[in-house]
């Protein structure tokens, strides 16, 4: 129910109010599995690319926002989900396991699923160092890879906002990756793979490419 509110409802007044610019979304399958991979710039990413893409989009989602108690936990879990977010349990030693599995459970069933290869919001603007987990999904599903940029939406809702603002949003959608003929799933070729992927989302959005991950400050406090 709630998915439809947001499909029928939410998403066409949100592209009426905000008018984003879209690129390439003929790229994104009306239907069958596919892995949208996305840079990161803000809180909002998921909600646009929810809004853009004519279809459902599934993501990660912190599973607290799907367990808090009353009728405000009942009325966040519906949105959340018909958001398209998927609840995966994380801050432990299995929660990369976990979501790679929700994943690829999302991706089996024919849906597209969306992940952000950097693993975290870039803090500075550039585009860092991909993690792997694209590739493994690729590799364990057969999934095609669209490559996205998201350009604005660090305008749209700045670090700390709690209302979005008017700001220019682009997104691109690249051709499709496939790489269903890899033979080889070593460590080497979905380091490979997911390399191919962050050049064809820097390709879009321009930033500038750091090749290393992205660590946020309280990650270099010893």
């Amino acid at each position: 129910m709630l998915h439809q509110l947001v499909r029928y409802v939410l998403a066409p007044t949100a592209r009426l109010v905000y008018r984003p610019t879209v690129h390439g979304l003929a790229n994104v399958p009306a239907n069958g599995p596919v892995i949208l991979a996305s840079n990161h710039r803000a809180v909002l990413d998921t909600a646009v690319i929810s809004l853009v893409v004519r279809r459902r989009v599934r993501f990660l989602g912190k599973a607290e926002y799907f367990t808090a108690g009353g009728l405000r936990g009942r009325l966040m879990a519906g949105f959340m989900s018909g958001l398209g977010y998927v609840p995966v349990e994380r801050g432990n030693a299995l929660a990369g396991l976990a979501a790679l599995n929700a994943g690829q459970r999302v991706l089996n069933d024919g849906g597209a699923f969306a992940i952000y290869p950097e693993g975290t919001r870039s803090l500075d603007g550039r585009l860092y160092r991909g993690h792997t987990g694209v590739a493994v999904l690729a590799f364990s599903t057969g999934a095609p890879v669209v490559p996205v940029a998201l350009t604005g939406t660090e305008r749209l809702m700045p670090r700390g906002g709690k209302v979005p603002r008017p700001a220019r949003v682009t997104v691109r959608f690249g051709e499709p990756l496939d790489f269903s003929g890899w033979t080889e799933h070593h460590p080497r070729a979905r380091r490979a793979a997911t390399d191919e992927v962050m050049a064809a989302i820097q390709e879009l959005s321009r930033q500038e490419y750091v090749p290393s991950y992205h660590r946020r400050p309280d990650e270099n406090i010893a």
